[in-house]
């Protein structure tokens, strides 16, 4: 009978292999990334008196309210106020713009929780216009 010699070889070039392939991993430098923001436009809208706007939906719940008025009837008399309503219950959920006058500026608001909305924009005396971007969280990679 002969007698079996066996061979630490192959369990030798696989633990060779798994070191290298660990150094090789840990000297690659990983990209950098920084949070961004970023905007979807949801929806815009322009005109004279109250409007209602078409349902959409928020993933995040987080939005930019742009808004101008002009071509005020009475000076200083003018109002615009815009709600974000639940689509499902039409309860007021932020009560984003409450401005008199002419002017224009932008407004960052968040809700509770991502859902349906829809806007009401109460308005006298002015021409208004609105526009609704909904916040994206993002992360910017840089090499």
């Amino acid at each position: 009978m002969v007698p079996q010699v066996r061979t630490r070889t192959p369990l030798c070039v696989l633990c060779f292999l798994c070191v290298l392939c660990a150094t090789a991993c840990r000297d690659r430098a990983s990209p950098e990334s920084d949070a961004v923001v970023a905007w979807r436009e949801v929806g815009s809208w322009a005109g004279r008196g109250n409007k209602q706007t078409e349902s959409f939906t928020s993933d995040t719940a987080g939005f930019r309210v742009r808004w101008t008025t002009t071509n005020e009837t009475t000076p200083g008399a003018g109002t615009l106020k815009v709600i974000f309503r639940s689509g499902d219950s039409g309860r007021e959920i932020i009560q984003a713009i409450d401005v008199r006058g002419v002017g224009s500026d932008e407004e960052i608001v968040a809700a509770e929780r991502p859902r349906w909305y829809y806007l009401t924009i109460d308005s006298a005396g002015v021409d208004w216009t609105v526009s609704v971007d909904e916040r994206i969280d993002a992360q910017r990679v840089s090499k």
